[in-house]
C-alpha cells in the first residue's frame, strides 16, 4: 500500500487548457503524436487523499468513503478484460479515475459495476481494440476525451436516463461518426451531443435538458440559436469559434462558463435570463463586438450578478427586460401502458395506452439479446393498443416499452424507465 496526500492545485480553465494542449492530449497523425486541439473544461479540485490498494490485478484509489479504479496493476497492463468490482475493502467504487487506462491497445471487453458514477477524462483513450461499451445505469458524467481516438469503437449502449457528457468524449469513433453521419445533430437521452451540423437559425429541441460542452464549437453555418427552458447552463466552448453566429437566447441558463462565446466574431445579439448568477472570467475571450445584451430581470440583478469585466461585456448595450415570461421546462412525458391483455388459446399479448398529448406516432420496443428493438414497425398517433403475433413460446418472458414521439422526437430514456416484464401464456 501506498499513502498520497496533498492537493491538486485548481488552475483557471485558460490555464488548463493550455496545460491539456500540450501534455495531456496526444493524437495520432501519420505516426506521429500531435497536439490536439484546446479545449476549456475545468474540473474542480482532485483530492490526492487517497491510499492505493490493489485487488484483482487492478489499482484503487481509495477514499474513507470511496474509491476509484485507476488502473491495471504491474504486470497485468496487457489484459484485453476489464471487470470493474462495485466495491473495494468496504468501500464502494465510483469512479474511473483520470487517464486510468489510457493506451491499453489489447483492451476489448468492459464491465461497469452499478456503482459508477463518473468515468473520467483520459480514462479510455485510444484503446483501439475496443468494439463495443455499455455504460453503467448509475452514470452520471463522462468527463472530456474519455474514450477519444478508440479507433474500433462502433457501439455504445447508453444508461436509459441523462448523463452529462463532457467535450470529445467520442471524437475519432466510428460511433460518433455513424452518429453524425446519419442524423443532423446528436442527443443521447436529453443532452445535445453534437450540433455541428446545424445551420441557420436553430432552435435546440425542447427535449433536451443539457447542452453538452463544445456542442456547437467551430460551426460556421449557424446564424442564431435559442435555447429551450429546460436548459439552465451554458457549458465550455458551447460556441467557441461559431464565426458568423449573430443571435443566441438563453431563456433559463443561470451559468455561462468558459470560452462558451469565445471568438464569436459577429455576435450582435444576446439574450439572458433573470436568473443568470455567474458568468466565467474568460466566458467571452476573444469576442470584442458590439452587441446588445437583453436581460430578463432589473438592473439590480444585473449589477449583482458575478461577472467580468471584459471587452464584451463593456461595450454592450444592456436592455433589461423584467415583463419577459420564461415557460416553465416542457414537463417530462412518460409512456406506459394502461392495460396487457394475455391470450392463453393464441400465445398472444395486447398492450393498450392512453392518447399522449402532442404525440404523432407511437413504438412497441422489445429488449432483445440486450438491445431494444421496434417490434411492428412504427405506429400512427390515433393507434392506442398492439397485439403480438401468434403462437410466442409459452414462458418465456420479455421486457416490453412504449415509445412516443413529440415534437420530432422519441421519448427514448423515459420510456425504457417504464418498460414492464411480460410472460407469454
Amino acid at each position: 500500500m501506498k499513502n498520497t496526500s496533498g492537493k491538486m492545485l485548481k488552475v483557471t480553465a485558460l490555464t488548463a487548457a493550455l496545460m491539456l494542449t500540450f501534455a495531456a492530449a496526444p493524437s495520432v497523425q501519420n505516426s506521429f503524436v500531435q497536439p490536439a486541439a484546446i479545449t476549456a473544461y475545468a474540473y474542480e479540485d482532485a483530492d490526492m487523499n487517497y491510499t492505493t490498494v490493489e485487488y484483482n490485478g487492478l489499482k484503487f484509489n481509495k477514499y474513507s468513503d470511496h474509491a476509484e479504479v485507476s488502473g491495471f496493476s504491474s504486470g497485468n497492463t496487457s489484459a484485453s478484460s476489464l471487470v470493474i468490482p462495485s466495491s473495494v475493502n468496504g468501500v464502494p467504487v465510483t469512479a474511473v479515475a483520470r487517464n486510468s487506462f489510457q493506451f491499453c491497445s489489447n483492451l476489448t471487453s468492459i464491465t461497469f459495476p452499478s456503482s459508477i458514477k463518473t468515468i473520467g477524462y483520459y480514462s479510455f483513450g485510444f484503446c483501439g481494440s475496443l468494439t463495443s461499451v455499455t455504460l453503467p445505469s448509475s452514470l452520471e458524467v463522462l468527463e472530456m476525451h474519455a474514450f477519444e481516438y478508440c479507433s474500433n469503437l462502433d457501439t455504445v449502449n447508453f444508461p436509459s436516463k441523462l448523463v452529462k457528457i463532457h467535450e470529445k468524449c467520442f471524437d475519432s469513433t466510428p460511433w460518433l461518426s455513424a452518429q453524425k453521419n446519419s442524423n443532423t445533430y446528436v442527443i443521447i437521452n436529453g443532452a445535445l451531443l453534437d450540433a455541428s451540423k446545424a445551420s441557420g437559425d436553430f432552435t435546440v429541441p425542447s427535449n433536451v435538458k443539457y447542452v453538452c460542452p463544445g456542442a456547437f464549437s467551430r460551426n460556421t453555418a449557424i446564424t442564431s440559436v435559442t435555447f429551450p427552458a429546460g436548459v439552465t447552463e451554458l457549458c465550455d466552448d458551447t460556441f467557441y469559434m461559431c464565426s458568423n453566429l449573430r443571435s443566441v437566447d438563453l431563456p433559463s441558463v443561470t451559468r455561462i462558463e468558459a470560452l462558451a462565446l469565445g471568438d464569436c466574431s459577429s455576435l450582435r445579439e444576446l439574450k439572458v435570463s433573470g436568473d443568470l448568477s455567474y458568468i466565467h472570467e474568460f466566458a467571452f475571450l476573444d469576442t470584442n463586438n458590439s452587441a446588445t445584451i437583453t436581460f430578463y430581470g432589473s438592473q439590480s440583478k444585473w449589477n449583482s450578478l458575478e461577472k467580468p469585466s471584459c471587452t464584451f461585456l463593456n461595450n454592450a448595450n444592456v436592455v433589461f427586460d423584467e415583463s419577459h415570461y420564461t415557460p416553465d421546462p416542457q414537463p417530462t412525458v412518460s409512456p406506459k401502458f394502461s392495460n396487457i391483455e394475455y391470450n392463453s388459446q393464441y400465445h398472444q399479448i395486447r398492450f393498450s395506452w392512453n392518447r399522449i398529448s402532442g404525440a404523432t406516432n407511437y413504438a412497441i420496443a422489445v429488449k432483445l439479446a440486450g438491445k431494444w428493438r421496434v417490434q411492428g414497425g412504427t405506429l400512427s398517433g390515433n393507434t392506442f393498443s398492439y397485439m403480438t403475433p401468434k403462437n410466442l413460446t409459452p414462458g418465456k418472458s420479455y421486457q416490453v416499452a412504449l415509445g412516443a414521439k413529440i415534437n420530432g422526437e422519441w421519448t427514448l430514456y423515459e420510456s425504457v424507465k417504464n418498460a414492464v416484464t411480460v410472460t407469454v401464456r
